[in-house]
């Protein structure tokens, strides 16, 4: 079975930080991605990242704060998030895509997706 498991998440007062996780198991992803959805908003991009690690990408709201990274050998994408602000409540999803391996921000070329994970950033 073919599956991307989330961990991490959780509440924090603006200015802190957290660390997801999403662990993929069942095949080998090429590009990922971490995207999210805030209520009553549009699921958005977060970050991307190449197959090889390399290569990555940021929407403007996160550049500076977040960083994506990956360990191929864990089969594992993490988000690390610094300077949390409460527009960044939401929750978190992580996508892998079979088919691409270039950081990529649409979010049509991921076929494989997280639970998704709670973020929330208190002021």
């Amino acid at each position: 079975q073919v599956q991307l498991e989330q961990s991490g998440g959780g509440s924090v007062q603006a200015g802190g930080s957290l660390r997801l996780s999403c662990a993929a198991s069942g095949r080998t992803f090429s590009a990922m991605g971490w995207f999210r959805q805030a209520p009553g908003k549009e699921r958005e991009i977060v970050a991307a990242i190449s197959r090889s690690g390399l290569g990555t990408y940021y929407t403007d709201s996160v550049k500076g704060r977040f960083t994506i990274s990956r360990d191929n050998a864990k089969s594992t994408v993490y988000l690390q998030m610094n300077s949390l602000k409460p527009e960044d409540t939401a929750v978190y999803y992580c996508a892998g895509s079979t088919s691409f391996a270039g950081a990529m921000p649409t979010t049509g070329r991921y076929d494989y997706w997280g639970q998704g994970t709670q973020v929330t950033v208190s002021s």
